[in-house]
């Protein structure tokens, strides 16, 4: 065996990777949950009540009064649409992030359309508005429109004084710079006696809407995080097969798509009840309830929870609740792409945090620049194995007139032919595999670096130079894969062919071929990197082959 048959080997098992993955995501079973409890069926059946008697076949109930209505909150980093009809947050739209590259339209990721995608959060339990008023609270609010503009912060106060005992302000604060949001509710019990509500917070998404590819499995669906489980996928199918219902002290629950992801964080010493539904026009939910609280009579209580709706930005998630940096979705191979994660980005920012060291030594500013430097670095600290499994191919090369010979002596007879070509390798001391070594390293760090491009968002629409303006995206005329396919016909024709078999042999000269295809649909940034991991294999194979026949001729 060697370099070349184990490069189409290990083509092959990407690709076998990816496709399972995919699988995986398609066919994997819910996890099994215990039975719904009593009381959490009758506090879920409250968190229903607000939803449309079309999605939950209950019976109509007549309507509230029609003055709900919605605000528009603009900071800095997002424009967002509440309903005083619960106050639920109906619409986002992300105004650092365009729909296209150039087309100067925000990112929506929250809207109340067909394709539905909402943050409701409100007060059920035995007094909580939300149970107990028809049609949900219609909050009141002194304006429809509200800016950051030049402020820090920003306090928004939606209020609710109705004829029942409580009197409810559901605040809203909003930060600089900041895509998450405190939402407080303050309750006034203005009766004689005790009153009892529970807060929940929901993200409803529907279900329906584009998958992911085989080669490019990015995820879109629910996920959470428990005492128990760092962090749990639970996509939409798991939604409809099983109910989630987990108790956990803290925790989070979220919904994730391709670079973005938004998420309910509770207290983190509340004792919380993470639960999902699904309806039946496929609206798919997850939430939260957070333990209930009793408000004295004639007194206040307040309690809250955090709003995230945002890139999925590691340093900043990680900040926000424990665990959840891992929405940011590395697979089996985290504990190497996060490290090649915080390199790539100290590279191209220069801001150097760690070993309780903090600064900024300028950085290089552009990640294709950042790509090549840290291809640079891998291989550069693989240059040991590299040298070690190019020498191996010098020695290979050296015996390719005597492995001639025998096939001309032994002929077709392949078991003969085997046993010779091993007792060669064993009387010139040569390992056939010793160039596989290098190989199998590099390759879980390609696909970290996959994981890396594909989930940053910090690649998303950025440019490189000339053609390529989104190193996220395909090679829009694939001159990279092409260029890619090239560097490796010249690394193959630099290496000894020492398969006999010539079925064997055109598989490995059309390899370039086959790679070339399949990095046509990689994103420019991780075949930016394969390509100069190519060329700088070449450079160092031509100095180690030189340097070898030196050495042969001064023997």
């Amino acid at each position: 065996m060697e370099s070349q048959r184990n490069l189409l080997f290990i083509a092959l098992l990407v690709v076998t990777y990816l496709l399972f993955t995919q699988w995986q995501q398609d066919n994997a079973p819910a996890p099994s949950e215990p039975a719904i409890s009593q009381a959490f069926e009758e506090s879920q059946g409250a968190t229903q009540d607000f939803v449309p008697p079309s999605d939950s076949g209950a019976p109509q109930v007549q309507a509230a009064p029609a003055t709900a209505r919605l605000i528009t909150v603009t900071t800095d980093v997002f424009e967002m649409k509440i309903d005083t009809r619960g106050g639920d947050i109906v619409e986002v739209k992300l105004l650092k992030y365009e729909t296209e590259q150039g087309n100067g339209i925000p990112f929506t990721i929250m809207q109340n359309g067909p394709q539905k995608y909402i943050a409701q959060s409100g007060l059920t339990g035995a007094n909580g508005l939300d149970r107990i008023i028809p049609g949900r609270p219609i909050y009141q609010t002194a304006n429809t429109d509200y800016r950051l503009d030049d402020q820090d912060q920003l306090v928004i106060d939606l209020n609710y004084a109705g004829s029942e005992a409580l009197a409810v302000t559901k605040r809203f604060t909003f930060n600089k710079n900041d895509y998450s949001v405190k939402v407080d509710y303050i309750i006034n019990n203005n009766s004689s006696a005790n009153a009892s509500v529970q807060l929940y917070a929901q993200l409803k998404q529907n279900a329906n809407g584009e998958g992911s590819s085989a080669l490019i499995p990015t995820y879109r669906g629910a996920a959470y995080s428990t005492s128990e489980e760092r962090y749990e996928k639970y996509d939409f199918d798991d939604i409809e097969d099983q109910n989630l219902n987990t108790a956990t002290q803290g925790g989070w629950v979220a919904m994730l798509q391709h670079y973005f992801v938004s998420s309910w964080v509770p207290g983190a010493e509340d004792n919380n009840q993470l639960y999902t539904s699904f309806s039946s026009n496929r609206d798919a939910v997850i939430g939260f309830k957070a333990p209930a609280i009793t408000i004295a009579a004639n007194s206040q209580i307040s309690t809250s929870a955090t709003f995230y709706v945002g890139p999925k930005d590691q340093r900043v998630l990680e900040k926000i609740a424990e665990n959840l940096d891992l929405t940011i979705d590395y697979g089996f191979l985290f504990m190497i792409s996060q490290p090649l994660y915080w390199l790539l980005t100290t590279i191209q920012s220069g801001d150097f945090e760690a070993l309780g060291l903090s600064f900024n030594f300028g950085g290089v500013g552009n990640w294709g620049i950042a790509i090549i430097i840290i291809t640079l670095i891998v291989k550069g600290g693989m240059y040991p194995l590299t040298k070690a499994q190019y020498t191996s191919m010098a020695k290979m090369r050296e015996l390719q007139p005597k492995l001639t010979a025998l096939k001309e002596r032994f002929g077709n007879d392949r078991q003969k032919m085997s046993q010779a070509m091993m007792e060669l390798y064993r009387k010139e001391k040569v390992n056939p595999a010793g160039g596989c070594l290098p190989l199998l390293i590099q390759m879980p760090i390609f696909l970290a670096l996959y994981w890396v491009f594909l989930e940053s968002i910090e690649l998303r629409h950025a440019p490189f130079m000339l053609w390529i303006q989104d190193l996220s995206a395909l090679d829009p005329y694939y001159v990279l894969p092409i260029l890619m396919g090239i560097s490796m016909f010249i690394m193959q024709k630099m290496q000894p062919m020492t398969i006999q078999d010539p079925m064997q042999q055109k598989m490995m000269q059309y390899m370039p071929v086959v790679f070339t295809v399949f990095f046509f649909w990689f994103p420019s940034g991780l075949v930016l990197y394969w390509l100069v991991s190519n060329v700088i294999s070449i450079v160092q194979m031509k100095i180690i082959f030189n340097n070898l026949e030196k050495a042969k001729a001064n023997s």
